[in-house]
């Protein structure tokens, strides 16, 4: 029997041909195993994903949205990432549309059946009047899911940046990506269970992505999210310590600073640092929500 190749969602791996035979403790050592290789995949993306953050940031700048799109557990994956950017990063959720198939309801079952459907791919996709302003990541563990796939096409069609993750090489999905992201994972354990290690990767890959993002548009300072949205008791506790540990003011005062700049983070750092709510204003926007120079700059002023 010929042995598999390191690449390939649909690989088997001659090692695991009796893996139902071993000990729990084998298997769970070939998993972790294969994690760690999918997270090490990731390394070798790295000037692809640089890239992209680039193009999604001018993007973003620019006031475009940035789309995703996947089915199955990579629609899962997209989803997961980019619900989490409003809360982390400040960033307006109306600019992050979904086209995952089967539609973003609760996942209780996945609707597999949808993966292959092309038409309503083609539809929803032309439906979120893709243009040169926007940017699609698009997400297909095979790199060929129809569904996914389309939805690239379109928007590549349409003047849209597409940025394309697949863990195959030769991935139909890259044929319409400006950057192509290839995460080059092992065989899976149990072949074609994408959850496993290409899932892995995928989901590191989008943290690597999206966290540069974040940092690109200034969201992020002292290795802090400066532009969290407190929307709860935990994240006002959060926000109050980022404001308090930034400037060097007691949390008490932060909290009050908070309060005054409506929970925005950025101005009130800027408040504890002397600037008034004008001059934090525009300090601001002086200087593209980046924090840094903005305090550079106010204590140049003083």
């Amino acid at each position: 029997m010929k042995a598999a190749t390191p690449s390939g969602t649909e690989t088997t791996d001659d090692r695991f041909v009796e893996v139902e035979s071993w000990t729990d403790a084998a298997i769970l050592a070939a998993i972790v195993e294969g994690q760690r290789a999918a997270i090490d995949a990731c390394g070798a993306a790295i000037p692809a994903l640089s890239e992209a953050a680039d193009r999604l940031s001018a993007i973003w700048r620019a006031g475009g949205r940035i789309a995703y799109a996947g089915a199955g557990s990579s629609g899962i994956i997209a989803l997961l990432d980019g619900l989490e950017l409003p809360c982390t990063f400040g960033m307006d959720g109306d600019r992050i549309p979904f086209l995952i198939a089967g539609g973003v309801g609760p996942f209780v079952e996945l609707d597999q059946g949808s993966e292959d459907d092309v038409a309503t791919a083609r539809a929803k996709a032309q439906q979120a009047g893709f243009g040169p302003a926007d940017a699609l990541i698009a997400i297909t563990a095979s790199g060929a899911t129809p569904y996914t796939v389309t939805v690239a096409e379109v928007a590549r069609a349409a003047g849209a940046v597409v940025i394309g993750i697949a863990c195959t090489a030769d991935a139909p999905l890259f044929a319409h990506a400006d950057v192509p992201v290839h995460l080059a994972t092992r065989p899976e354990i149990v072949a074609g269970s994408t959850r496993l290690n290409a899932g892995t990767a995928t989901k590191c890959a989008l943290n690597m992505l999206s966290t540069l993002l974040g940092t690109r548009l200034g969201h992020v300072f002292m290795g802090m999210m400066v532009n969290v949205r407190a929307e709860n008791a935990k994240l006002h506790d959060r926000a109050a310590a980022i404001v308090a540990r930034a400037a060097n003011v007691p949390v008490a005062q932060a909290r009050v600073l908070l309060v005054e700049t409506e929970t925005a983070v950025k101005p009130a750092i800027l408040r504890a640092r002397g600037a008034t709510a004008e001059q934090a204003q525009a300090l601001l926007v002086q200087h593209a929500g980046q924090l840094r120079p903005a305090l550079d700059a106010l204590a140049n002023d003083n």
